[in-house]
């Protein structure tokens, strides 16, 4: 990691997590030697800046902050009344109902003029980028503030736009990694490329630094990636069930109790591709009848408001409980410790 990162002394990265991953989280594994992640995607950028300025407190060490560029939602009434209707038995379980119209509640960072601002001047070591590339003035912007620039593929095509963007290093994210699939396009083909598969297609002389992403929750895995070309591994399951994480108590005992088919690829929850823990309103989103979801992030507008009425009635069964497909073999550690432990079993 120190030919990618100065300052970081080992190949382990904690994945962004937008929702999940805190401050204090971030602070850790960066303490610990690897690179901790802040996900403000979901943030307001008065937000984003307040978590970056909370780390900054917890460690001197660099850390990475992600950000989303997705392109902005598609307003079908039609679709998003259908989908709406379709949730309407689960608000109903809380006696209430659904709401009548939906918002984008996460905004892209593509083309954001006050989260660029807001990182330029707070020049993080890293930004992260999730769902394609922002402008090409954004990315001119921060390699000039000498921010070193991660983002996403999960093909050869994506990843081979993103080399030709001068990003720093790419994120080959497999099909078994959970949260958001970083796919371009979400509505295009899914070459559903396995984590192993993806890195031997990426790796090689000339190609930016790889790191691996998805199916990876011990030491043995990470020493795997390694061999098989990635510079670094992201783990993001593996720090869900620290004490540091935002993960709310339902969250971590569904990853607790989590079998080995314990999760799925669903568009439910958010209105993209997502891999997480199956749960209610997942079943719903995939049973017969299902209209498609609203697009991105509309959906999250509505769900978000279902997961605050099961929360209020301590109701399990309607988080986003994203978690690649090891969760089974996920240990509830203070980050710390599990590091520790990750470099220990890298060594053994």
């Amino acid at each position: 990691m120190q030919t990618i990162v100065p300052g970081v002394i080992h190949p382990i990265i904690q994945a962004p997590m937008a929702g999940t991953a805190t401050p204090a989280l971030a602070a850790a594994v960066s303490n610990a030697g690897g690179l901790g992640s802040l996900g403000i995607g979901g943030v307001s950028v008065a937000d984003g800046a307040r978590m970056i300025a909370a780390t900054r407190e917890l460690t001197d060490r660099p850390f990475n902050v992600n950000v989303f560029c997705h392109r902005p939602a598609r307003r079908d009434a039609a679709r998003e009344a259908a989908w709406l209707a379709w949730l309407a038995p689960l608000f109903a379980e809380f006696g209430a109902g659904p709401p009548t119209t939906l918002a984008e509640v996460y905004p892209t960072f593509t083309g954001n003029d006050a989260a660029t601002a807001m990182l330029l001047e707070l020049r993080p070591a890293v930004v992260s980028l999730h769902f394609g590339l922002p402008t090409t003035a954004q990315l001119a912007a921060l390699r000039q503030a000498g921010i070193i620039i991660f983002a996403t593929a999960t093909s050869v095509a994506e990843a081979r736009a993103l080399a030709a963007a001068g990003v720093d290093a790419i994120v080959a994210q497999g099909y078994e990694a959970g949260g958001h699939r970083g796919v371009f396009d979400p509505d295009g083909d899914d070459e559903r490329l396995t984590t192993f598969a993806l890195i031997g297609k990426l790796s090689g002389a000339g190609s930016p630094p790889v790191i691996a992403a998805g199916g990876l929750m011990d030491g043995r895995d990470i020493r795997r990636a390694l061999e098989a070309g990635a510079a670094a591994a992201q783990l993001g399951t593996a720090f869900v069930g620290c004490p540091e994480s935002a993960a709310g108590a339902g969250y971590r005992k569904a990853l607790a109790n989590a079998g080995r088919d314990a999760t799925t690829m669903t568009c439910a929850i958010s209105g993209r591709p997502a891999r997480g823990l199956i749960n209610r309103l997942v079943r719903h989103g995939a049973a017969t009848g299902a209209p498609p979801p609203a697009d991105y992030s509309l959906t999250y507008d509505v769900t978000k408001k279902l997961f605050a009425l099961a929360a209020a009635r301590h109701a399990d069964g309607f988080g986003a409980w994203w978690a690649g497909t090891a969760a089974h073999r996920a240990r509830a550690l203070p980050a710390a410790e599990l590091m520790q432990m990750l470099l220990a079993e890298m060594e053994a």
